[in-house]
């Protein structure tokens, strides 16, 4: 028995770097570098190689070669990388490696010397290990980053959240989200690895607990059988989990590195030095021969997609016969199509009938309250006002009138209908009485509109609209007989603005035109202060004999009739000024101010 030097799902390269530099070591990485989408994958790889080697005294100065040897990655992969960690982000225009460029003393080039920016006050930070960068592929580390800074800071995340923070880079889904199988596949990967215990459940309201190791869990033993195995087994494809397409574009220039070949090349030479492949393809396997018969010919009512071939058409006449999997109904296929008779559906096409079956399935499995029975019966009750003869295609009926749903958002809610009671729906009838009311109320605007155009056109009396050849050769004569009849706004209305308008702008049509009388001025009411009351009111409320019936009389305050007193400084005062009070007469004055006898 021998050990291997790392374990099975890490087949990478696990060396620390240089004289095995950076074995056990982890470096802080920050957080923006893991959760940017605008960087990628591999380059937090190499941003955490790139640190521990900084690390030294003389800091990085591997070349790119040696870098791409130390993580497993490509040479091209690991260019991309310090382009994206040595130019000013997009974002911030932070710089995370800067890099100093090296000669030597007779002009030959250097490898540069690259350094890492010390993080900022404050700045969020993750502890990654070195031979985590190592062991792992880039997407793999980039969700242990994300686990190892969530397990330090205690958040609960789901595999959702997760998703979120992951991106695709290449492909046709560049720049999208991965989905919660793709992250959760990732997740198994990497506790296969070591590197991460799942705890099932064990979480926050039943989320997953996470638990990212510094070193993998265990080596696990070969023996020299299985080595000599694994270095003589064929090269297979790469599986990607995560949806993104395969890095196949990473390969150096052909001038450099002679990548090895799949096909097999016959060593016999034929008509002189020309080498020639073994082209002969093995004989392709009927699907009868596959075990268990399982894309064999089955007992079906539906016909297999090949009709008859119409006659004086070459097209069809030269199609071949269809010979692949022949379609069959699942059970809950077959009780929502009960009410249509097997007659009428062996005459549908088979990719007709696989829309039909793929819309009642997406159907059934979106709405839980949906079964087959409450399908069946809306087919049964859509097909029952309607002849069978007045259908043309019972396929094309069935998908655009017999399946579709028609209703509310209420699940229950079956062509405004409580399934399977039959209850009226309320949110259907309030919304059926709001159309209601809505319609009503147009109908009486257009109404009241056309009446006030049948009164407008009775006052007017204008005669007929001329058409577009009695415009043309009507003279100014006639259109300016018609303004001396009509007016200018009959003329426009007989001839139009295009003949009426250059005449009206005229002196000698002006001058027979009425003067407009200017509209009379009315006096605008006295618009209230509001909190005052007016001062007819005022009046009318207090008494003749009061303070404020008279105007002051001091010479300080001034105050008109009805209103109080104020101070030097425009307050109100709270009782009038004396002089005020001593010209109001008493009741004892009453009598002699108006030359009555008192008895």
């Amino acid at each position: 028995m021998m050990t291997a030097p790392a374990s099975a799902a890490e087949p990478r390269h696990i060396s620390g770097g240089a004289g095995g530099a950076g074995r056990g070591q982890s470096v802080k990485v920050p957080l923006r570098l893991v959760v940017g989408a605008q960087y990628g994958d591999a380059a937090l790889s190499v941003y955490v190689k790139i640190a521990a080697l900084a690390l030294r005294k003389e800091h990085c100065t591997a070349r790119v070669t040696t870098l791409a040897t130390y993580l497993g990655m490509s040479k091209s992969a690991v260019e991309r990388a310090l382009k994206q960690l040595t130019r000013p982000d997009e974002t911030d225009g932070l710089v995370e490696v800067p890099t100093r460029r090296r000669t030597y003393e007779d002009g030959r080039g250097q490898s540069a010397e690259r350094t890492v920016r010390p993080l900022a006050d404050g700045e969020l930070w993750v502890h990654i290990p070195v031979r985590a960068a190592e062991a792992l592929t880039p997407r793999l580390l980039r969700l242990y980053a994300l686990l190892a800074y969530a397990t330090a800071r205690r958040i609960p995340v789901t595999v959702a959240e997760l998703g979120e923070m992951l991106h695709h880079h290449s492909g046709g889904k560049a720049g999208l989200h991965l989905s919660e199988r793709q992250v959760r596949r990732l997740v198994d990967e990497l506790e296969a690895t070591g590197w991460l215990a799942v705890h099932r459940r064990e979480g926050e309201r039943g989320r997953h607990a996470y638990e990212t190791r510094r070193h993998p869990l265990h080596l696990v033993g070969a023996t020299a059988a299985t080595l000599e195995q694994d270095l003589t087994a064929a090269p297979k494809s790469p599986v990607i989990h995560d949806g993104s397409g395969p890095g196949d574009h990473d390969g150096s220039l052909a001038s450099e590195e002679d990548l090895p070949t799949d096909r097999p090349e016959s060593a016999e030479l034929e008509g002189g030095s020309r080498r020639r492949r073994n082209t002969v393809s093995k004989p392709a396997i009927n699907a009868s021969d596959l075990a268990g018969g399982t894309f064999g010919p089955g007992t079906s009512r539906a016909p297999r997609g090949n009709r008859p071939s119409r006659p004086g058409t070459s097209k069809t006449a030269s199609r071949a016969a269809y010979n692949g999997p022949a379609f069959r109904w699942t059970k809950r296929i077959k009780d929502a199509l009960a009410p249509i008779s097997g007659q009428d559906l062996d005459g549908i096409r088979v990719h007709v009938l696989r829309q039909i079956a793929r819309q009642i399935a997406a159907e059934l499995d979106a709405n839980e309250a949906s079964s087959s029975a409450r399908i069946a019966d809306r087919i049964s009750r859509r097909l029952r006002p309607v002849m069978r003869e007045d259908i043309r295609s019972i396929g094309g009926w069935l998908l655009k009138v017999g399946l579709p749903h028609r209703g509310c958002n209420l699940r229950d809610c079956e062509d405004g209908m409580q399934w399977p009671s039959g209850e009226p729906c309320e949110t259907c009838a309030y919304t059926r009485q709001l159309e209601r009311a809505w319609w009503k109320q147009a109908r009486e605007l257009q109404s009241r509109l056309d009446e006030l155009r049948a009164r407008a056109t009775a006052e007017a009396e204008l005669p007929a609209k001329a058409t577009f050849r009695q415009r043309s050769a009507a003279s100014d004569e006639e259109i300016r007989a018609a303004i001396a009849e009509y007016g200018p706004i009959g003329a426009l209305h007989i001839y139009g603005q295009l003949r009426v308008g250059p005449l009206l702008r005229t002196t000698d049509v002006q001058g027979q035109l009425p003067a407009p009388t200017a509209p009379a001025r009315t006096q605008l009411a006295e618009r209230p202060i509001p909190g005052r009351m007016p001062d007819t009111v005022r009046a009318d409320v207090r008494p003749t004999g009061h303070a404020l019936a008279v105007a002051c009389p001091n010479p300080a305050c001034r105050a008109p009739a009805g209103h109080a007193c104020t101070t030097p400084r425009g307050r109100r005062r709270h009782t009038p000024h004396e002089a005020r009070t001593d010209a109001i007469p008493t009741a004892a004055s009453y009598p002699a101010a108006s030359g009555e006898d008192t008895v």
